[in-house]
């Protein structure tokens, strides 16, 4: 069977931790499942799936048997749990570590111990290697390769879906040029001297523009997902 892709990752890491830190919430609606993998805090990268997505994702990872639906027989929504952990055999710590892997990519063994906090306590840095030997035992996850200039190992899973590499955010200038670079396309005919007077004025109001656009989306999914389990709550 084709590994898992990068969406089915998302929705398994969701849901494993939602489980674990909002349980009075769990089990999760596809209206739930889409705000928290659309969530801009402890994403990495941050997505934004649509409900179609999401239920193809939910149709193969039940074909996997890695999730299915918990909706009773009188509930109007429906909802769904994972089964990961009964699949793979996982216990608490590393059902906890894989979810933070699958949620923010590769990481370090102090970034791990810090952000599964939540979901699982490990008492100290040689518990979350010893965690983490365990998974690569079971060829669950891997070692990666020191980068120039990086200080500390890190880790991914080997669930599926891509490498977990994500490229670093674009520089506000670097963004604002390829909008404007854009623009020029649109523009045949014009002079050069007129383009580069388009592409100047932009770029210097990005930086401003971009960190409060970022804070305003931040907390417009906060006050969604907020309202979701709201309605989840009210739902029978």
């Amino acid at each position: 069977m084709i590994a898992p892709d990068d969406v089915e990752i998302r929705v398994v890491g969701c849901l494993v931790e939602k489980q674990r830190t909002t349980p009075d919430q769990y089990p999760l609606s596809l209206n739930s499942l889409r705000l928290a993998c659309n969530q801009s805090t402890n994403r990495d990268p941050v997505v934004d799936y649509e409900e179609a997505t999401i239920r193809r994702a939910l149709s193969e990872l039940g074909r996997r048997r890695w999730i299915r639906s918990a909706s009773g027989h009188t509930s109007r929504v429906a909802k769904y749990r994972h089964l990961i952990d009964v699949e793979l055999n996982l216990p608490e710590d590393q059902l906890s570590m894989l979810a933070v892997l699958m949620l923010r990519g590769p990481q370090t063994p102090g970034e791990l111990k810090q952000r599964t906090e939540r979901m699982h306590h490990f008492e100290d840095l040689a518990t979350v290697q010893r965690t983490l030997d365990d998974l690569i035992g079971r060829e669950l996850v891997e070692r990666l390769e020191r980068r120039p200039g990086q200080k500390e190992e890190r880790y991914r899973h080997l669930l599926g879906g891509g490498d977990g590499t994500v490229p670093g955010p674009a520089a506000p200038g670097d963004t604002a040029s390829a909008d404007s670079a854009a623009a020029i396309d649109e523009l045949p005919g014009e002079p050069d001297a007129v383009a580069v007077v388009e592409v100047a004025e932009p770029a210097a109001a990005a930086p401003i523009d971009s960190d409060r656009i970022d804070r305003l989306e931040r907390e417009v999914a906060d006050l969604r997902a907020e309202l979701a389990e709201l309605r989840d709550r009210l739902t029978p």
